[in-house]
């Protein structure tokens, strides 16, 4: 009799919960395998017992790709992954716990996530939304993108159309760059048919899966947008006050892992695609000089001006950047 009772009683134990994300189907360190949204589901439910079950809906199955967040919002899901830069026009201040250009390295971040103050005004940010968060995945340094002609100079760049998210996009703007934002999912049928001239993902191993090097010639470093960029686990605050505290911290172990985990997948397969890239014909090039500094000067305008007119932007900021 009691093993034929135990399964039913797991079953009225468990809580069942649903996270979306902003990223496509079959996508390495997002969607599957080590470190991704799939994998810390899976721990928190082996962490658990099974106590908490989370059903991860990947860009577009449950809701649109950038709609997951106000899912959460609402309570209509309790979790979302996507990057905070996707919400830049809802809550500019929480750019800086995604991606923050010419800013701090993977583990200069998580120092200031977990040591410092990032996550404490990560979560201050989110506090009148209703929101909690933490980071859940870091991609380490980024690529420039991928481009369809070659870039000599600032003028290559002028009428240039982009996608590319975030405050970046904003110091492209000031220098003529036509600034898209797209999700994973419709960037390279966006390049191949010429619907954008260039674009930007993540880094070789994530662009591979892609096929991007198969709809554009030149391949760009540096990563002075993206030295890094962090995956956010955004929880709706009502639904993370019925955990108890052993789920809770569960759920914060396991993004955490997830943090380091996904960013040694990155390190650990990123050199071996690029190889792959040069070997098969893509033109591997660096942003020249001339370009650099003008969006660093582009740049520190941007961060002048947000932060003159947003008081939340500026305190976020200025922490980022003294630490």
């Amino acid at each position: 009799a009691a093993t034929v009772a135990a399964p039913a009683v797991a079953r009225a134990n468990t809580i069942e919960w649903k996270m979306t994300t902003a990223f496509p189907a079959g996508q390495p360190f997002y969607s599957t395998g080590p470190g991704s949204l799939s994998d810390f589901a899976d721990r928190v439910r082996a962490m658990s017992g099974g106590r908490l079950d989370i059903q991860v809906y990947n860009g577009g199955e449950l809701v649109p790709a950038f709609e997951g967040f106000d899912a959460v919002r609402q309570g209509i899901v309790q979790m979302n992954g996507w990057v905070s830069y996707f919400g830049a026009g809802k809550v500019p201040a929480a750019q800086f716990f995604g991606a923050v250009p010419f800013g701090m390295s993977t583990q200069g971040k998580n120092a200031w996530f977990y040591i410092g103050d990032g996550i404490k005004l990560w979560n201050e940010v989110y506090e009148p939304l209703g929101l909690v968060a933490m980071p859940i995945g870091a991609t380490g340094v980024q690529m420039t993108g991928w481009f369809n002609k070659e870039i000599n100079s600032i003028d290559d760049m002028k009428g240039l159309r982009l996608r590319i998210p975030g405050l970046a996009g904003k110091a492209y703007s000031r220098i003529g760059v036509d600034v898209k934002v797209l999700p994973g999912g419709e960037i390279f049928p966006a390049l191949e048919r010429g619907v954008i001239d260039a674009a930007e993902w993540v880094g070789p191993a994530q662009d591979k899966i892609l096929g991007l090097n198969k709809a554009a010639k030149y391949y760009y470093t540096t990563g002075w947008h993206e030295p890094t960029t962090v995956t956010e686990l955004t929880i709706n605050k009502a639904a993370w006050d019925t955990l108890d505290p052993e789920l809770q911290a569960i759920v914060t172990n396991a993004a955490a892992a997830c943090n380091v985990i996904s960013h040694s997948w990155g390190e650990a397969n990123n050199a071996a695609a690029l190889k792959e890239f040069a070997a098969s014909g893509t033109e591997l090039r660096t942003l020249p000089t001339e370009v650099v500094e003008s969006l660093r000067i582009e740049m520190d305008a941007v961060y002048e001006e947000m932060g003159a007119a947003d008081p939340l932007f500026k305190k976020v900021m200025d922490n980022y950047f003294a630490f």
